[in-house]
């Protein structure tokens, strides 16, 4: 739980947080030399000659010594494990130091167990202050209070990316983290940073068995053959699967909860994706004259935004409707501005692919080296209200386009097509079916 003294500290400038972190060591140096006196004489004693030695060396060494190591400079509510081994070397080396003087020299006055004592004391008294800052001003109280809320979660692997994100939850308020998950049997019932590690053969028991809401797949080089095989072995649970970014964001050190994002459509393959052949791509756009009809709609625009940047020559955009094709030609022209070294002409031309007329004009006039059709009505639901209207439009369009297109030696025609037009069952299906035919 954050108590407005955590918020009202963790506003204030990083100087005056430090300032803070050093006034409180210096309480402690002194309060730790003080209980060192307690412990060995049984009384509290009020310091007098001498006795001022044993406070004034232990804040002389206590300061250069916890600057120079860093502690200053670490952000308590993340603290870890390398903060405490700083802690740890600097108290070690400082304890040398003092008993050096105290225990092994001897000062009149000043008990030699005093130089052992102390800094014992001053280790688990920084060592706790520095935790308790890490409980209060991280959330892991508030964590830990809500603990009934939290959705208790699995984290499958327990490779370096599992680690990592295993530590981005900690202090989560919403989320309850309960162990790993792995394939590798070395490591199956080993502890990790306090949490077990459990086998992977029977998901669907571990999660009733632990009560899990969520589970993270924290490993972003596996093939998409085992992952597929893991979701396989989760199905018919209710519990959320959800997956790391890609590597590279891993070893970037980029993990943290925000990082995590549903399954993709990809995610489901049962093979890795195949990535698109550059140079395949560029071969008809690059440095040509291409056009697009149905360059407005939502194939034809994407379409047009990835052949625009496989810098053609001309780019020449078709559509009958005047609002999606501004749209577009509005869209591209603003990619152009924003990138200079793009110098493709971008046309807006009003046309229907219906009217043979407009076509063998646009073909005769602007001689482009590749056509990509895309006019077509693609709403099932519609054409089947409109069969007339679909074949007019699917079937002519493309057969007027296709022969203006031929008649002025566009080398390259490109349908695009559709999965309806497979064993067709409907209206919209039989039209692209035909249009292929054609």
């Amino acid at each position: 739980m954050k108590l407005p003294v955590s918020d009202t500290i963790l506003a204030l400038p990083r100087v005056w947080k430090r300032v803070i972190a050093l006034v409180t060591d210096l309480c402690i140096v002194m309060a730790t030399v003080a209980g060192a006196f307690y412990l060995r004489l049984g009384e509290w004693v009020v310091p007098e000659g001498g006795q001022w030695l044993a406070y004034g060396a232990a804040v002389i060494f206590t300061v250069p010594l916890f600057v120079s190591f860093g502690l200053y400079r670490a952000i308590f509510r993340y603290a870890g494990w390398a903060a405490a081994m700083a802690v740890l070397r600097a108290c070690s080396i400082y304890a040398l130091l003092y008993a050096s003087i105290f225990t092994v020299m001897g000062v009149i006055g000043i008990p030699r167990t005093i130089g052992l004592i102390q800094p014992i004391l001053l280790l688990m008294s920084v060592g706790a202050v520095r935790a308790f800052a890490r409980v209060m001003l991280g959330g892991n109280l508030e964590a830990a209070l809500r603990g009934g809320n939290r959705e208790r979660t699995l984290i499958f692997g327990a490779g370096s990316a599992g680690r990592q994100l295993a530590n981005a939850l900690t202090g989560s308020s919403e989320i309850e983290f309960v162990g790993f998950v792995d394939d590798d049997p070395t490591l199956q019932g080993s502890v990790l940073n306090g949490k077990q590690i459990y086998p992977a053969n029977d998901l669907p028991r571990l999660f009733e068995k632990l009560g899990i809401y969520r589970m993270l797949l924290a490993m972003p080089s596996v093939s998409r053959r085992r992952r597929n095989e893991i979701l396989e072995l989760a199905r018919g649970t209710h519990v959320a699967i959800q997956t790391l970014p890609g590597l590279m964001d891993i070893a970037q050190g980029r993990v943290t909860v925000n990082d995590l994002r549903e399954l993709d459509i990809e995610d489901l393959l049962g093979r890795d994706t195949v990535a698109p052949n550059q140079i395949l791509l560029s071969k008809n756009v690059a440095d040509k004259t291409v056009m697009v009809t149905g360059a407005g709609g939502s194939i034809g625009s994407e379409l047009c935004r990835q052949i625009f940047h496989l810098r053609p020559r001309k780019l020449l955009l078709v559509d009958s409707s005047e609002y999606a094709l501004y749209a577009i030609h509005t869209e591209l022209t603003s990619y152009k501005a924003s990138s200079p070294e793009l110098a493709t002409d971008i046309l807006p031309l009003l046309g229907n692919v219906q009217e043979s007329n407009r076509m063998r004009r646009l073909m005769a006039t602007w001689q482009p080296d590749t056509v990509y059709h895309a006019a077509a009505f693609k709403h099932v639901p519609l054409v089947e209200h409109n069969p007339c209207e679909g074949v007019r439009n699917n079937v002519f369009g493309t057969m007027i386009t296709a022969q203006a297109a031929m008649e002025h030696g566009v080398s390259d025609f490109v349908l695009v097509s559709t999965d309806k037009a497979v064993r067709p069952t409907n209206v919209m299906g039989t039209s692209k079916r035909l249009a292929e035919m054609v």
